[in-house]
């Protein structure tokens, strides 16, 4: 009767600490698993190309460049050329009531067709990168944006975004071109 008893609590015991066993182990197991960030979407209007260089790689390129200009002067003016209709291409006059700004969340934001969470993901936005808040839903929780480089639109989370510092000076000396 001694030894029933005896294997009874022992039993009991022993069934305790592989429940709090599996427990522990379980409960490890998800917070290791939601202390690793997920890895950054890639979206079609990303450029591989600009993302993949490394800046030795550029340094090289660049090396190469003022090698060429030595031999030929021709092929500096040209990549300066190029480079020219980009600045003239951004101060496009805005739609009224829109504004330039820059995304603000670390992890970038998904544009989508709709003011709402469930709708549909049209694309994304990167972190730091220059938008246009073109309007605001009703319920001021969504921001219709467009992006500069791509001028893709879509609707973000509201407070995601900030306006750009040096946006007042871009709109100020175009007005008074506007009204002479």
């Amino acid at each position: 009767m001694f030894s029933n008893l005896l294997k009874f609590i022992l039993g009991f015991l022993l069934a305790i600490a592989i429940l709090i066993g599996t427990g522990v182990a379980t409960a490890l197991y998800f917070m290791n698993r939601t202390a690793i960030p997920p890895t950054k979407p890639i979206f079609a209007n990303d450029h591989p190309s600009q993302r993949t260089q490394s800046p030795k790689a550029t340094e090289a390129a660049a090396t190469k460049t003022e090698s060429q200009p030595k031999a030929t002067s021709t092929p500096t003016p040209t990549p300066t050329a190029t480079e020219t209709p980009k600045p003239e291409e951004s101060p496009k006059p805005l739609p009224p009531g829109a504004y330039q700004g820059k995304v603000t969340w670390a992890q970038g934001l998904s544009l989508r067709a709709e003011p709402k969470q469930d709708a549909e993901r049209v694309g994304g936005v990167g972190f730091n990168q220059k938008v246009i808040i073109l309007e605001e839903s009703d319920d001021k929780l969504w921001q219709k944006i467009r992006q500069e480089d791509t001028n893709q639109e879509g609707w973000v989370k509201a407070g995601n975004t900030e306006k750009s510092e040096g946006n007042e000076e871009v709109q100020q000396p175009e007005k008074p071109q506007q009204d002479q």
